[in-house]
């Protein structure tokens, strides 16, 4: 027996403005059931799971123990240029001399994630 995951759940204060920035992320339509207001949104990707987001009270206190890591269809720094002006923040710089490793930034509610050198960069 095995288990297929459904979707990653990403807990948030305004979850329909969280799934929009990730909408504009990844390209990807919202769940058309979704509207503002809702408490619970997802963002509906090609491939795998779908993006869940789970309006909660409390605010996010502490480093992600999971996160996205995204492989750009361009290169690393466009994409980090991209997502910046869509609302993350810049959080650290593990980039490398030789072109490989990653930039962290957080969405606009400070869950972290990884943009990874781009498929026109070659993989790491």
């Amino acid at each position: 027996m095995v288990s297929a995951v459904q979707n990653v759940a990403i807990d948030c204060g305004d979850a329909y403005a969280l799934a929009c920035f990730w909408s504009e992320v990844t390209g990807r339509p919202l769940d058309p059931d979704c509207a503002p207001g809702d408490r619970e949104t997802a963002v509906l990707l090609a491939e795998g799971p779908m993006l869940y987001f789970n309006q909660v009270p409390e605010p996010k206190t502490g480093k992600n123990r999971v996160h996205l890591c995204l492989r750009p269809d361009t290169t690393r720094e466009a994409e980090v240029d991209r997502l910046l002006a869509l609302g993350a923040s810049f959080l650290a710089d593990h980039r490398e001399p030789d072109g490989s490793g990653w930039v962290i930034l957080t969405d606009p509610e400070g869950n972290e994630l990884c943009v990874l050198r781009g498929d026109a960069e070659g993989v790491d």
